[in-house]
């Protein structure tokens, strides 16, 4: 399935859209209205025009209508008079819910997750992300597939459709079913891919860019290594994973990784479905965790992001802290508490370029850290063990004396336990070597 140029994009007409969220007995007031500008920010992202914003207070969420019989009809007459073409709530909707609120509105209706997919399939630009994209708008359509939207038959699509949303009324479960299997098939072959060019980086340090969304990681990324990768003051602009190489000096050469940007209520679902994706941050050797420091609730977007890193097994990983954008800061004391409580932090402006050094001087004595260089004598399977060291780390020398191979490389702390490991299950203590640390604290 391929996804159709909509009307609305042809013609750059913008959809009127509510935003509706509950607030549940408990809740902060502030924290609602924040995850409402954020779910603005998303729809206009995805090209909405922001007509009104919705919120009920209630004890927990009504099973109908999410908001109540009595709000649901408010909501109705609410976008009637607006003219309304859509509404969009916060949290994500049972299929039973989307279902009675589309009946009795007569308006198209999507929720949060559908609205992060619909942007999702405007960002992707590879065939791994487009893969990706189409798998989850599936796997999120095939228990909403009750005649949707048939009030909408004479519309020319628009958020939350685009992609086989445009093509449910005339696929059955079964065919969406079939599809699912393809695409997982198809990923299968893409992850192989994947795996023998990151065999091919195997040796070299990598460091993975992960954060919130537009907290400046392409940014930072252009400013370092002049990437050119597109840079907007929106959410989700970076979908898929760039890599570049870098030299923090004359004898130390990285990679640099751009991930997608992590989002509060974002459903685990989600997170499964761009595991993929986010498998460059799983496989590098230091992650630098961005942060907008000028971001009014920065400390929650930290806690939502090492929240992602714990579903991804990787918030053990050795990382930096880098509060970026200080340019746009104007409380000059919270620079200063921020500094002595964060005092491992790196604080920078990736945009206006200030405190770089700062940043690359900090990967540099982590890189030092992190990887060592090791001496071996070789007296059997030389030509073995110098493939399975070569796949593993840098070969730096190697020379031949009094009959035995002596060698030099260098290699992370990780890839050496690992190499390490593999030789002992390998050759079951037939392999005679010796391993020392040249430059072992």
């Amino acid at each position: 399935m391929q996804n159709i140029q909509t009307l609305n994009e042809f013609t750059n007409v913008k959809e009127r859209a509510i935003l509706v969220a509950a607030r549940i007995s408990g809740q902060l007031r502030r924290e609602v209205e924040e995850f409402l500008d954020e779910l603005a920010l998303l729809a206009d992202t995805a090209g909405a025009q922001i007509s009104a914003r919705f919120v009920q207070e209630r004890k927990q969420i009504e099973p109908t209508y999410f908001i109540g019989k009595g709000k649901i009809k408010e909501l109705a007459e609410l976008a009637k008079k607006l003219h309304a073409d859509i509404i969009i709530f916060d949290d994500d909707l049972t299929p039973a819910q989307l279902r009675n609120i589309e009946n009795y509105t007569r308006i198209k209706v999507i929720d949060r997750t559908s609205l992060i997919l619909d942007i999702f399939a405007r960002r992707a630009k590879t065939r791994a992300a487009k893969t990706q994209v189409e798998l989850a708008q599936l796997q999120y359509l095939l228990p909403r597939l009750t005649r949707r939207w048939t009030h909408l038959s004479r519309q020319e699509g628009g958020i939350g459709i685009r992609g086989p949303g445009e093509t449910q009324l005339e696929t059955d479960r079964r065919m969406i079913q079939k599809r699912i299997g393809t695409l997982a098939g198809e990923l299968e072959k893409i992850q192989k891919q994947r795996d023998t060019r990151r065999k091919a980086r195997k040796g070299l340090f990598k460091v993975a860019l992960v954060g919130y969304t537009n907290t400046g990681k392409s940014t930072l990324l252009n400013t370092l290594t002049e990437a050119n990768v597109l840079t907007e003051n929106r959410l989700f602009v970076t979908l898929d994973s760039t890599i570049r190489a870098f030299e923090l000096d004359s004898h130390a050469k990285i990679l640099l990784i751009d991930t997608v940007g992590f989002i509060r209520k974002l459903p685990h679902h989600l997170i499964a479905s761009f595991r993929s994706t986010l498998e460059e941050a799983t496989t590098s050797d230091l992650l630098l965790h961005v942060v907008d420091i000028s971001h009014p609730f920065f400390l929650e977007q930290i806690a939502v992001v090492n929240r992602v890193l714990r579903e991804l097994k990787i918030e053990n990983k050795p990382s930096i802290l880098v509060f970026n954008k200080i340019d746009l800061l104007q409380d000059t004391k919270l620079y200063a508490r921020l500094r002595e409580k964060y005092d491992y932090a790196v604080f920078i402006s990736a945009q206006k370029g200030y405190f770089l050094q700062d940043l690359i001087e900090e990967i540099k004595n982590r890189y030092d850290h992190e990887l060592v260089k090791v001496e071996c004598v070789l007296k059997n399977k030389v030509d073995e063990l110098l493939n399975e060291i070569g796949s593993m780390g840098v070969i730096l020398d190697s020379d031949y004396q009094a009959g035995n191979f002596i060698l030099q490389f260098q290699i992370s702390r990780i890839n050496f336990n690992r190499l390490e490991n593999r030789l002992k299950k390998r050759y079951n203590g037939t392999l005679q070597t010796e391993f020392v640390f040249t430059n072992h604290e």
